[in-house]
């Protein structure tokens, strides 16, 4: 049965005078991703598809070079828009954040409505899905829509609760269907002597 598996981007360096959208993943990122794209679980993948971020291409460029693969960009696959805030110091991001979740209905600080990108996202992933035929397909975006998403596809109501713990994690869903393989695993271990684990 062919999967699809829904990967965010690890660390980025931060840089407050750069749009985020424009940040590039950090070494570290980079050896995660790296650690990642070597794991025999993603042995089936015939397609990946990126948002338009640097990041998350940067990523998918990663993890595609070893399948021969090209990256397919869809702005729709994007991180919830924050521009109206731009870089929030990490205190200010994780209160602007946590209302964010827990206000599904509103527009937090002029942040994309929870539900607004939720819907974004899904149409994209679903549009997307119904062209695939073959074979697995990877999903690289960010944690935000990822956590949105997961949301949709397990029925539940949008909460940060089933949030990732951390940058560059992965859940997987079965195709046709979409039902849950398992939610956030991490792409590798931050300190990166991890055996690569995929299960429920």
């Amino acid at each position: 049965m062919p999967t699809a598996f829904f990967i965010t981007h690890p660390e980025v360096s931060v840089d407050p005078a750069t749009p985020v959208p424009a940040w590039r993943l950090s070494d570290r990122g980079v050896t995660r991703m790296r650690a990642f794209a070597g794991c025999a679980v993603l042995s089936g993948l015939t397609s990946i598809w990126s948002s338009s971020e640097a990041k998350a291409i940067e990523a998918a460029g990663l993890l595609a070079a070893g399948f021969g693969l090209p990256v397919q960009v869809d702005e729709h696959l994007g991180e919830n828009d924050r521009s109206a805030t731009g870089f929030l110091p990490p205190v200010d991001f994780e209160r602007v954040a946590d209302a964010f979740f827990a206000n599904p209905h509103e527009s937090v600080c002029g942040w994309e409505r929870a539900l607004d990108a939720q819907d974004r996202v899904a149409r994209a992933v679903f549009r997307i899905l119904a062209t695939h035929h073959d074979g697995d397909i990877a999903f690289v975006s960010h944690g935000g829509v990822g956590t949105l998403l997961l949301c949709k596809l397990l029925n539940a109501p949008v909460s940060r609760s089933r949030d990732q713990p951390f940058q560059g994690h992965f859940f997987a869903f079965c195709l046709p269907g979409c039902k849950i393989i398992h939610e956030w695993q991490p792409i590798a271990e931050r300190n990166l002597n991890f055996p690569c684990r995929i299960g429920p």
